[in-house]
């Protein structure tokens, strides 16, 4: 009997070692699949966002007829593959730029004209309507520039904010040095600095200025009125040289230009759920900001490009 049991026995073991070889070998070649077609999938996928025509954004208003192309699928409908590339601070996006990593970006016209004399050529596709406004934290209690001495200014090097704090030193007769320029990249971290009284002042642009107003934050100074336009959308002359690409340039800007039509016909407040996707603002900015218009793809006026021009050649 009992060897009975032992041949019976070591025929199931027999048995379950054989299942257990066959489930290994199964498994060892799914994983093996799985990882080729995995890799087949990156392979291809880079492949089309090699090919696709890449947009840096930035978490701006100014930005929002891109934001709008995209999730309202103008860019497909001109047939195009525009991927948009969200980046948190002019640095990241500019510098993707001249990596050749994406062909297009948001940027100003200071950083653009900078770029080129660091000897990357870029064409000026769009001039956006950003402005700036020097905000002061209420806490500091500081109501004019004057009082800004000994003060910290938040800002981005070489960039719109950065002319834009030396205008703004420059017409209190302050001097220079006795205003601490301190480098807040990120718009979004810049605000959330004042939010926190860890700042004198700031540059800001919308949808963070309008927080900041909306927080009782005074402004001291406003581009707009210093007959600036400096927000601007570049490609890499290279890039929109080539056939294909310039084909897709084209989209774009048709695209583009739809998105700003649709804007101003339906408002900003229409596209609030878009905004507030890609800028991070609360229901509360978005109904309190200022009616904007946004003028269809066009480059910036010369008189922007030389006045930062100027400036370069001062720092």
């Amino acid at each position: 009997m009992n060897g009975i049991y032992m041949k019976y026995r070591m025929k199931v073991v027999c048995t379950w070692a054989v299942v257990s070889v066959l489930l290994m070998v199964s498994c060892g070649n799914s994983y093996e699949e799985r990882a080729r077609l995995s890799r087949a999938e990156r392979v291809r996928l880079a492949k089309e966002d090699s090919l696709a025509l890449k947009v840096g954004t930035l978490p701006t208003l100014d930005c929002l007829p891109v934001f709008v192309a995209q999730e309202r699928g103008f860019f497909k409908q001109q047939g195009a593959d525009v991927r948009v590339k969200a980046y948190h601070a002019q640095i990241d996006c500019d510098a993707d730029l001249a990596k050749g990593k994406i062909e297009g970006g948001a940027t100003d016209v200071v950083r653009a004209q900078r770029m080129m004399r660091k000897g990357l050529p870029l064409r000026y596709v769009v001039s956006t309507n950003a402005y700036w406004q020097l905000v002061a934290n209420r806490k500091a209690r500081i109501r004019d520039m004057k009082q800004m001495e000994d003060r910290m200014l938040a800002m981005a090097r070489f960039s719109a904010t950065d002319l834009l704090g030396d205008m703004a030193v420059d017409s209190a007769k302050l001097k220079s040095e006795y205003v601490f320029r301190i480098q807040i990249n990120d718009p979004k971290v810049r605000l959330q600095m004042l939010l926190n009284n860890e700042m004198d002042a700031m540059l800001l642009t919308e949808p963070q200025a309008t927080t900041a107003r909306l927080h009782k934050h005074p402004v001291l100074m406003d581009s707009r009125y210093r007959d600036l336009q400096m927000g601007a959308i570049v490609f890499r002359t290279k890039d929109v040289a080539e056939k294909r690409r310039r084909k897709q340039l084209e989209a774009f800007v048709k695209a583009y230009d739809m998105a700003c039509d649709s804007i101003n016909e339906k408002g900003i407040g229409h596209y609030a759920d878009i905004l507030k996707k890609y800028t991070g603002a609360d229901d509360r900015t978005v109904k309190a900001l200022p009616k904007l218009k946004f003028a269809h793809a066009a480059a910036p006026r010369g008189k922007d490009i030389e006045r930062a021009d100027i400036w370069l050649d001062k720092q």
